[in-house]
């Protein structure tokens, strides 16, 4: 069975918008997805910004440029989402996802019914901002619905390291973004190339389950 690898971020919305249609990969070939963390730096190409509850900008490195690319994005995202009956509600800072990377981790430990709830969980919740995905007891709350044993709290801080390690790999091979796809060695970043992958998986004996 062919893999294809799938970096992802939770505080990615087009990360999100890709979740389902990479599943759909898994039920309509025979492939088996390899789900990564990529932790965004998006302080580093996008600024940074807090805002209230109301949208009131309350502390921004972001220049005019940034903020258009910003606005863009979610608009954009909220366009895709509401066709697809998905909530996006615009984060209030840059969050540090790391830790909702490392319990990825862990949930994928437990075996893949586990990781799939918890990873539908974590996105659906943090988008409807009803998740601190930067709190290990909110993580450990997740992964214990999920079906996940006990134990994030002790594993976290080496599953942290083990999503840098990760990260740096990915960049070896050229990953900067998210979603990216790995189809046979190519990369392609952006849910708008899996009509792409599906032509190569289509393409390839036996791909068809």
């Amino acid at each position: 069975m062919r893999t294809v690898v799938v970096y992802t971020d939770y505080k990615s919305p087009y990360a999100y918008l890709a979740k389902d249609l990479a599943y759909a990969l898994e039920q309509d070939f025979s492939v088996r997805l390899d789900w990564r963390p990529y932790i965004l730096d998006i302080p580093s190409y996008l600024g940074s910004a807090r805002v209230d509850d109301a949208g009131t900008v309350l502390e921004e490195a972001r220049n005019a440029h940034q903020w258009r690319r910003v606005r863009y994005s979610y608009m954009d995202c909220r366009r895709q989402a509401a066709r697809r009956g998905l909530t996006i509600r615009g984060t209030q800072k840059i969050w540090d996802s790391t830790l909702a990377a490392a319990g990825m981790l862990f949930a994928q430990q437990a075996g893949d019914a586990v990781f799939r709830r918890y990873h539908d969980t974590v996105f659906e919740r943090f988008w409807k901002r009803n998740l601190d995905i930067e709190s290990v007891d909110a993580l450990a709350g997740v992964l214990a619905e999920s079906g996940a044993p006990a134990g994030f709290a002790a594993a976290a801080d080496g599953l942290r390291a083990q999503v840098g390690a990760i990260a740096r790999s990915a960049e070896a091979d050229g990953v900067f973004g998210v979603p990216t796809f790995v189809v046979d060695g190519g990369i392609y970043w952006g849910r708008e190339h899996l009509d792409d992958i599906r032509e190569i998986l289509a393409s390839q004996p036996g791909s068809v389950p």
